[in-house]
């Protein structure tokens, strides 16, 4: 509300001088390319890099030299090309690279990140050639490794149990499922060890682990 005042209050005193006037016209503009700038700059503040790069961009149309705007914006842009890189969304990664890139042309950020992101593309289009169910078994061994946190709380609570009933029966129940969490670990090491084979040379899944490693086409480390 106060912010609105104060605009009608700069449109009536504009009012009130000569046609022709510049001052008011410059004024007015200063004062909407400020709040544009300070919408960006709550908006950045609270994550919603959206609305942020949409209030730096409208302050920019107005001036497009403003120093805080073009800051403001291009590292918004950043952000959201490495949320949508994050995402595995390299085409809206590289979109918001664009942006960035037109009017900071000479950040090095910009360039390492759309590099960066070249690059994944490449060895992207390598994994699916070699191997296009990749994604549904990568999901599959994140699941099951995700699992693993349900043991090892078992295995603490155990652990607390013993701490206030001295029942060595806890124990041995920890013990226990202790060893079963060391077997489901090695079960899945093998079976990530036989997945970063499958996406490196496209090896079939059954008789795998009886293959000596291929010569790698990805970088992997």
């Amino acid at each position: 509300m106060k912010r609105t005042l104060r605009l009608l209050a700069l449109l009536l005193g504009c009012a009130a001088l000569p046609l022709g006037t510049t001052g008011c016209a410059t004024g007015v503009a200063q004062w909407i390319v400020k709040e544009r700038n300070n919408q960006g700059d709550a908006a950045l503040q609270h994550g919603n890099y959206p609305d942020a790069s949409v209030a730096y961009q409208l302050a920019l149309k107005i001036d497009p030299t403003n120093e805080h705007a073009i800051t403001g914006l291009t590292n918004v842009q950043i952000r959201l090309a490495k949320t949508f890189f994050a995402a595995a969304r390299f085409d809206e990664a590289i979109d918001a690279l664009a942006v960035a890139g037109r009017i900071s042309p000479a950040d090095d950020r910009v360039q390492s990140l759309r590099n960066e992101i070249e690059q994944a593309q490449i060895k992207r289009d390598i994994v699916v050639s070699n191997y296009p169910s990749y994604k549904v078994t990568g999901v599959s061994i994140q699941r099951s490794y995700a699992q693993l946190k349900t043991q090892n709380a078992e295995i603490l609570a155990a652990l607390k149990r013993f701490d206030y009933t001295y029942d060595t029966a806890d124990l041995s129940a920890a013990i226990r499922q202790s060893y079963a969490l060391n077997e489901e670990i090695a079960r899945l090491t093998n079976r990530l060890q036989q997945y970063r084979q499958l996406v490196e040379s496209g090896v079939p899944e059954h008789g795998a682990e009886n293959l000596a490693p291929p010569a790698s086409l990805l970088p992997l480390p």
